[in-house]
């Protein structure tokens, strides 16, 4: 799901009120008082109003006669929402966001290996190099790498020849740029160039039992990425103590 692109003032307000929402400072069930939140971010009605009808969209809030516009509950939030998981991960919920993404590379990825080994044209390994090639560039200039992996995976699901396979970046694309952003950020993640041309070479022979095991690696290293960056985070001496 695409991210919210509003800009300026208006998008401020979505991105302010919706992070508050989803980091629980609004809590489910809350009544917002229009009014007063236009005042307190200095804004207009109308501003609010537009505002509110992104986070409606994004199924965070409602409104109801008699009621008037309240926080849902979180059941009917859209969490594969680009914004709701960027939200996720800067109000404190980057752990079990990122062990749920986990889960479901697991589940869908080396699946999607296996099968692209199997059905893929020179044009897909056309374009699951062009993605290692930007990956490798990415690496050694620290800068691009969230977008060039995307690039792999999505020219990875894209290869399976499964169109509903291939609408699964949907799901996985904005969890696994932002985690990206958060390991590339902290700037020791290993090198992903290798794990990642282990699975374009054995889908590129047609090799269905080691494009699977080669995912599989691939995730593996990716895990260990993030329990290192959460390791070392944990570990970091925090401010007055």
């Amino acid at each position: 799901m695409a991210s919210y692109s509003g800009r300026g003032v208006h998008g401020q307000v979505v991105h302010h009120l919706g992070a508050r929402i989803v980091g629980g400072r609004i809590a489910e069930g809350d009544t917002l008082d229009i009014g007063a939140l236009g005042a307190e971010l200095d804004v207009s009605l109308t501003v609010m109003r537009e505002a509110l009808k992104v986070l409606a969209g994004k199924g965070l809030i409602d409104a109801r006669q008699k009621r008037g516009t309240f926080v849902r509950e979180r059941v009917h939030w859209n969490l594969l929402d680009a914004d709701v998981i960027h939200w996720r991960m800067e109000t404190g919920d980057a752990g079990q966001l990122l062990r749920e993404l986990a889960d479901v590379r697991s589940i869908v990825e080396p699946a999607a290996a296996h099968r692209a080994a199997l059905h893929r044209t020179d044009a897909d390994l056309a374009a699951l190099q062009a993605a290692l090639d930007a990956m490798r560039q990415a690496h050694a200039e620290s800068s691009g790498a969230a977008e060039a992996d995307a690039a792999f995976h999505r020219a990875l699901l894209a290869a399976t020849g499964n169109e509903m396979l291939q609408r699964m970046d949907m799901l996985l694309e904005p969890g696994l740029r932002e985690r990206d952003r958060m390991v590339h950020a902290h700037g020791d993640a290993d090198d992903p160039v290798p794990s990642h041309r282990a699975v374009l070479d054995a889908v590129r022979d047609q090799d269905p039992t080691r494009a699977e095991l080669a995912m599989l690696d691939l995730l593996a290293k990716a895990n260990a990425d993030h329990d290192h960056l959460t390791h070392t985070r944990d570990a970091a001496p925090r401010s007055g103590a």
